[in-house]
């Protein structure tokens, strides 16, 4: 009777065990994007110069209308990783583990895998701090996260400079990361709050969704190769590139393509916080429109 006696009262002692607050749910698995949101933006790309609803400031602006397409022909630029606060927003697989302790099972750290240039991300859940700000800033940045009840929060400092849309909007190496990753039942909820003293006046936030894969992927599904090769025309071979493409300020022969073809203000389509609200619309019907682009 004692081993029975001894099994029963492991048993009740399992169940009588409090749950961990700090992890009510399973993050693991494979998951899928859905695009119904921000699909142009995400898939087909944004349009040049079209910033609206994004609360930057004009040094932004100004790096933005100097950028020029050609310079993603650069051998450097070619592959240049998606940073954190975007990566998630294009088309990628994702797939979320768990790291433990072997001895304790105490959390150690949540990856993430994300298909989209092959990151693989770090979130530490076992309290270690932030490095110094003099630490080596990566793609993905240095995540530390915590449970909020059934919601997993995200803190990312150390990220490299990127672009806030991929139209030429910055993004500075002082930008910090806010997530929350919330899971209800097959889908799942990714919330990114971007502060950039640099770049932006205010929070910028945006949500992505993702769906739970229940077929296994193939290997494919994962793999995103990337060889720098000339793309210019004309370019003798074995020669690299030296100059980098840009516009002079003023010069921008885009400047005003997105506005006249949709008939927006300007002042609208170059952002700022302002064009966020709801109350921009009402200084939108005073604002002069540009002409339609010829058909």
């Amino acid at each position: 009777m004692r081993p029975l006696l001894a099994a029963a009262s492991i048993a009740i002692a399992i169940v009588l065990t409090p749950l961990d607050p700090r992890a009510q749910v399973d993050l693991t698995g494979s998951w899928g994007p859905r695009y119904h949101e921000d699909f142009l933006e995400r898939i087909p790309g944004p349009d040049l110069v079209d910033y609206l609803g994004l609360p930057i400031n004009e040094a932004a602006r100004q790096w933005a209308l100097s950028w020029d397409p050609s310079r993603l022909t650069l051998f450097e630029h070619q592959c240049q990783v998606h940073v954190a606060p975007y990566i998630y927003r294009g088309p990628l697989q994702l797939r979320i583990w768990e790291e433990r302790d072997p001895k304790t099972e105490a959390l150690v750290a949540i990856k993430n895998y994300i298909s989209t240039y092959e990151q693989t991300r770090t979130i530490w859940m076992d309290g270690r701090p932030h490095p110094p700000e003099y630490a080596a800033h990566t793609w993905e940045g240095f995540s530390t996260g915590r449970w909020e009840g059934d919601m997993l929060t995200v803190a990312t400092t150390h990220i490299k400079q990127g672009w806030i849309r991929r139209n030429g909007l910055p993004e500075s190496d002082r930008a910090t990361l806010t997530e929350h990753f919330v899971r209800h039942g097959e889908y799942l909820t990714h919330i990114s709050i971007v502060i950039d003293p640099v770049y932006l006046t205010e929070p910028l936030i945006k949500t992505q969704n993702f769906v739970l894969n229940t077929r296994v992927l193939p290997p494919q599904a994962w793999l995103w190769p990337c060889v720098a090769v000339v793309e210019v025309a004309n370019h003798p071979l074995g020669e690299m590139q030296v100059e980098v493409p840009h516009y002079l300020p003023g010069k921008n022969p885009f400047a005003e393509e997105f506005a006249r073809r949709f008939g927006i203000p300007l002042d609208a389509v170059l952002g700022g916080a302002e064009t966020m609200y709801p109350e921009y619309a009402l200084k939108l019907r005073a604002l002069p429109r540009p002409g339609t682009a010829p058909k």
